[in-house]
């Protein structure tokens, strides 16, 4: 019999939590033969990542996963063998109350944010929050021996790597979605929050030597874009040149689709986790938009992970690489970051492959989710 996994998840950054849940609950239907359900309180943002959802059901079938509305007031089904908390989201008293009820508990687990600081790893699965006889566990995605790991689909980086050699995918799947890069132009895509360091990197990009194409899917960036370019109402298949850079704006497009574009440019500007993860893989130099917390203390989380990734890098290419992403995440000097940056290219393409081949010699976080289930009972 198939054990059932519950995972709830509360949308609060628009795509993030909803593309790491529902990217999970699809790897643990596919591949570790679960039942899944996934709860969720905003089927409008999850539309953008699954077109096929219809934002109107209650509960359907979506890629295996029963995809079911969380909503109030609360409907009463039994709990699951397996229960994720997305993000520390609180869950409905009266599911807790069936977890209790249950003869053998559940395994309940917090599945927390990602972070490279070194306290994740003592934390790793320690005891939570306790509902009457039920033990809530702490599991922390992570980069290091000791954590949770990355998601990572069973054969995805051979499939990334089947497309980067072959150039008629890369040049058919660009055409599929209207864009058709000059010869000789970098490619770079662009999904992130808004960013007052965005005009001194188009700057740079616009008097730049070599040409840039620049793809920008619908978000919230899109309104520093148009501010730059001096235009408004920006849609899906705009393009606006400057200089050397040409702007194209690109349709959201679903998780699949993403990691395509991902593997398609020579460098990738992300945001938040899913995509942060997501750019990962794709082997590419990247350059990652913290999500901003109070007190600053996203920038801890963002140290943490430059100490972690730079490691091996030459000095130079270090400060260089530091720099971009200090600059971008305190609305620093672009230009001048970008700039440096790209003294030190050759060196942090080479370095983005072999980072992502380390982490992908790790177990993937799916599968430590099941190895733990088993284990536990």
């Amino acid at each position: 019999m198939k054990a059932t996994w519950d995972i709830f998840c509360t949308v609060v950054d628009n795509f993030g939590d909803i593309g790491v849940t529902w990217r999970l609950a699809r790897q643990l239907a596919a591949e570790h033969d679960c039942a899944v359900r996934l709860w969720v309180d905003d089927l409008r943002a999850f539309e953008h990542l699954c077109p096929a959802i219809d934002v109107g059901l209650e509960r359907q079938s979506q890629r295996g996963v029963e995809v079911c509305r969380w909503s109030a007031p609360w409907s009463l089904v039994p709990a699951a063998d397996v229960v994720i908390g997305a993000f520390a989201c609180a869950l409905p008293h009266e599911y807790m109350e069936a977890m209790a009820q249950r003869d053998k508990a559940p395994l309940w687990l917090n599945l927390d944010y990602l972070s490279a600081e070194d306290w994740i790893v003592g934390c790793h699965g320690l005891p939570s929050v306790k509902f009457k006889q039920v033990q809530k566990f702490f599991f922390f995605p992570g980069f290091q021996v000791g954590t949770g790991g990355l998601l990572r689909e069973a054969g995805l980086l051979e499939q990334r790597r089947a497309f980067v050699q072959d150039p008629r995918a890369r040049f058919d799947f660009l055409r599929g979605l209207g864009v058709e890069p000059t010869d000789g132009a970098r490619l770079i895509s662009l999904f992130a929050y808004e960013n007052e360091g965005l005009a001194g990197w188009l700057d740079a990009l616009a008097t730049d030597i070599r040409p840039t194409h620049l793809l920008v899917p619908v978000g919230r960036i899109l309104a520093d874009v148009q501010r730059w370019l001096g235009v408004e109402g920006l849609v899906a298949g705009a393009r606006e040149v400057r200089g050397q850079l040409a702007v194209q704006v690109l349709p959201f497009v679903p998780q699949e689709d993403y990691d395509r574009l991902l593997w398609s440019c020579d460098f990738n500007a992300v945001r938040g986790e899913d995509s942060f993860v997501r750019a990962q893989w794709a082997g590419r130099p990247l350059l990652w938009h913290i999500y901003r917390q109070e007190d600053d203390v996203h920038l801890d989380k963002l140290e943490a992970f430059l100490g972690l990734y730079t490691q091996g890098l030459s000095a130079p290419a270090k400060a260089a690489f530091e720099g971009w992403w200090r600059a971008w995440n305190t609305a620093g000097d672009m230009a001048s970051a970008w700039k440096t940056l790209l003294e030190n290219e050759r060196e942090l393409a080479e370095h983005a492959e072999r980072w992502c081949l380390e982490q992908g010699s790790r177990p993937d976080l799916a599968t430590a989710l099941v190895k733990l289930y088993l284990n536990w009972i």
